[in-house]
């Protein structure tokens, strides 16, 4: 019988040693052991091969024929992580993202792997976001340790380690529950059988790929084509740039709609003359829908956004700063057109003139506040809003086309009541589309500087006598 498998497992049902001469001798466990630590210390993953021999006639084996053994030696393999893995845990790692390495690996080279991965640093100490103090946080944790602690006892040390090693599949459930009750949102990568159960326990299940079993795939939310740690780190970017650009659409979508109906409420609680008719509002809705509605899905991920902590999962899409800008927005937008149209009309427009220039104010006012949607915190006043994403100047391009159509082709007037105006009523909105541009920008800059005094209070030591 030839047996292999985990060296501790297998040095225990061990009574003997292959010796030098090839005669069975006595089994020296100990120095089996230093060999094994020396091993995994050098980051191999180590196997024992032993042998016995069986009693004649014998066909199957069972484990209690597992016993007294003879101990053949030892192999060490050479599994190096990726070199995209190393980049890709450090990023993570700056995403406040804490990376866990539970592995069935012997301890000495889960450490090894993980000081090689940028888990642990060359002390064995973690590198993560959060990093215990080293004296009370244990390097590695074995699944021999996981099994004697209780779940309130796991749960408080589970945050501070980040290397398990040794570990079992139930093992793998009690340490995904245990981060759970921290309120983590956690990811767990598997591709056996046996890691089924612990990817349907997390908040994010990923399966492997290539390597995979089917019944892990389908336990899974995500499974990865190539098999590559990185590709997590990349998809968690991904992630983050498209939650971003929907916020940016919710950010530009509620304050233009919320300044056309501005417009029209102002109106008609004062009895006034409707600066756009319902057929205008409509045109407006149209021309934006299909032009810059869709600019924003195009945006490419900020400078930076793998250097934010994580989002409260509980956290409201559209927060109080966010709906504080949306309802002024709406009131400078609409503002602007409402003035557009009585000053317009006061002087010597038409009605139907005014009502054009009113919805070509707003029409401009929403261009200029789309620029100022490209980034959500920083400033805009920079060139880098003119670059970056090709579709902004085509939606762009199409909707000053499509305004010059609803102001100059003779069929347009008749459908929707516009007027051929001067240019009076393009350098007006235009000059008032630069000034909403710019107010939002004053915004976005006291919003920042709110936030870095925040910051800096929260970052300051508490004031107080201190005893000596």
């Amino acid at each position: 019988m030839h047996v292999k498998g985990a060296p501790d497992r297998v040095l225990a049902r061990c009574a003997s040693q292959v010796g030098a001469d090839g005669a069975a001798a006595t089994l020296d466990a100990a120095f089996w052991e230093g060999e094994v630590d020396a091993l995994g210390a050098r980051g191999l993953r180590v196997l024992a091969a032993a042998r016995r021999t069986a009693a004649e006639a014998t066909r199957d084996v069972t484990d209690d024929d597992l016993h007294e053994l003879e101990l053949c030696g030892l192999i060490g393999i050479v599994d190096p992580p990726r070199p995209e893995a190393v980049a890709a845990v450090a990023d993570c790692h700056q995403a406040g993202i804490a990376v866990k390495m539970i592995t069935g690996d012997h301890p000495g080279t889960a450490v090894a792997i993980a000081k090689e991965l940028g888990i642990l640093d060359a002390a064995g100490r973690p590198l993560g976001p959060g990093t215990p103090d080293e004296d009370t946080a244990p390097a590695v944790l074995t699944g021999a340790e996981l099994e004697v602690l209780s779940t309130e006892q796991l749960r408080a040390v589970v945050q501070d380690v980040d290397v398990y090693a040794r570990t079992s599949p139930e093992h793998k459930i009690r340490i995904v529950s245990a981060l759970q009750a921290h309120r983590q949102v956690v990811a767990m990568t598997g591709d056996g059988v046996n890691d089924a159960p612990a990817l349907s326990q997390a908040d994010v299940g990923v399966a492997m790929g290539i390597k995979g079993t089917e019944a892990t795939k389908e336990a899974a939310d995500v499974v990865l084509a190539d098999d590559n740690f990185a590709t997590i780190e990349r998809a968690v970017e991904e992630g983050r740039r498209i939650y971003d650009n929907v916020r940016k659409s919710v950010l530009f979508l509620l304050p233009t709609n919320g300044a056309q109906a501005l417009v029209i409420l102002v109106a008609v609680l004062f009895g006034l003359t409707l600066p756009l008719t319902p057929v205008q509002v409509l045109w407006v809705n149209m021309v934006t829908a299909v032009t810059l509605s869709l600019a924003l899905a195009y945006e490419s991920a900020e400078p930076g956004i793998m250097a934010r902590p994580p989002r409260d999962p509980d956290a409201s899409l559209v927060g109080g700063p966010a709906l504080g800008r949306i309802l002024l927005v709406s009131a400078v937008i609409g503002g602007a057109t409402l003035a557009v149209f009585f000053t317009e009309r006061a002087g010597h427009m038409s009605v139907a003139q005014a009502q054009t220039t009113a919805v070509t104010t707003l029409v401009l006012g929403q261009l200029a506040y789309l620029f100022n949607c490209r980034f959500l915190g920083r400033s805009s006043l920079t060139l880098d809003v003119l670059r970056g994403n090709r579709v902004l100047w085509i939606s762009a391009g199409a909707l000053v086309v499509l305004q010059l159509v609803f102001v100059y082709v003779p069929f347009m007037h008749t459908v929707f009541d516009s007027a051929s105006v001067g240019w009076r009523g393009w350098w007006v909105p235009l000059l008032l589309a630069v000034a909403v541009f710019l107010f939002v920008e004053a915004v976005k800059a006291l919003s920042r500087r709110r936030e870095r005094s925040r910051l800096a209070a929260d970052r300051s030591p508490v004031s107080g006598s201190v005893e000596p």
